[in-house]
């Protein structure tokens, strides 16, 4: 079953509030996606509508052809993995390996309980007695070892620390090889996971402001360093995104294309063009945005 992902114009309102506003984009088998976004931008809500969860309040969404939502079908392929309350959750953790073997056709018990030994959980253990980290640990081995077509870690690794992350990410990486899947990583660690993202998504207030491959973001941000008049006439007519000047020395942030003719203008002027990170490009992309 191949369940390509396309969403077309969606919006999703609640009562007055329009929490997504005409959403386009096309998710394909084998790529990990970032969706990025401030507080309140509308991850979840977007998350939830992948995950089938909601149905939205115009346009159109098709999973593998087909309008996913209560579709017994498509449904047991789609794992939205995200944090959870587990106080009053007294089962072990083995216990819910065996509830994923009945209701995930895909999950993989060994590959599971190994994962469980790299986090070093413990499968006899109520999980309401591990710690947060441990239940993020859970929560990313649940989700790597469902292998379904379409997995979504929605910040599932939160109370992780640095090193359990890296495992996790590492996994992401091998899992993608093994067996390729969509996977969408939803998280504000921008600058530790970039490396993982074959394509990027950041939402706005809603909007969809970048739907493009990591590389291609990444190519079109530059900082444009020199001379302050020379950087000024160079920038005056690009999609300037920020400035920092410390005496006669400028650098400007810029997002478009740099032709041929520009790299060799720069040249000219004495311009350095330096490289700036998905974080930063971010950050200024969404200036009118709630702060995090």
């Amino acid at each position: 079953m191949n369940l390509n992902v396309n969403m077309t114009n969606v919006s999703l309102k609640y009562k007055e509030f329009e929490a997504l506003k005409n959403v386009s984009f096309s998710l394909e088998i084998g790529k990990t996606y970032g969706l990025i976004g401030r507080n309140g931008a509308g991850k979840t809500t977007l998350l939830s509508l992948l995950a089938s969860f909601r149905e939205p309040s115009s346009g159109t969404l098709e999973i593998g052809g087909k309008d996913p939502f209560d579709n017994k079908d498509i449904m047991p392929h789609i794992n939205f993995i995200y944090e959870i309350d587990y106080s009053d959750e007294y089962e072990p953790v083995k216990s819910f390996f065996e509830f994923q073997e009945r209701y995930r056709p895909n999950f993989d018990r060994e590959y599971a309980e190994k994962l469980a030994a790299r986090f070093k959980l413990p499968l006899d253990k109520p999980i309401k007695k591990l710690s947060s980290g441990m239940q993020s640990a859970l929560n990313v081995t649940l989700g790597l070892a469902s292998r379904s077509q379409i997995t979504i870690f929605d910040e599932a690794y939160r109370g992780m620390d640095a090193p359990t992350r890296e495992l996790f990410y590492k996994e992401v990486l091998d899992e993608q090889a093994r067996n390729p899947r969509i996977m969408v990583l939803s998280t504000h660690l921008v600058s530790e996971m970039d490396y993982l993202f074959d394509h990027v998504l950041i939402l706005d207030q809603g909007t969809l402001v970048i739907n493009e491959p990591y590389d291609e973001i990444i190519s079109r941000g530059v900082a444009i360093t020199g001379e302050s008049t020379e950087v000024d006439s160079f920038v005056k007519y690009k999609n300037q995104l920020s400035t920092q000047q410390l005496g006669n020395t400028k650098s400007v942030m810029i997002y478009g294309e740099l032709s041929e003719k520009d790299h060799q203008l720069a040249e000219r002027l004495g311009l350095e063009i330096g490289p700036v990170s998905l974080q930063e490009l971010f950050i200024h992309l969404t200036k009118g945005g709630e702060s995090e």
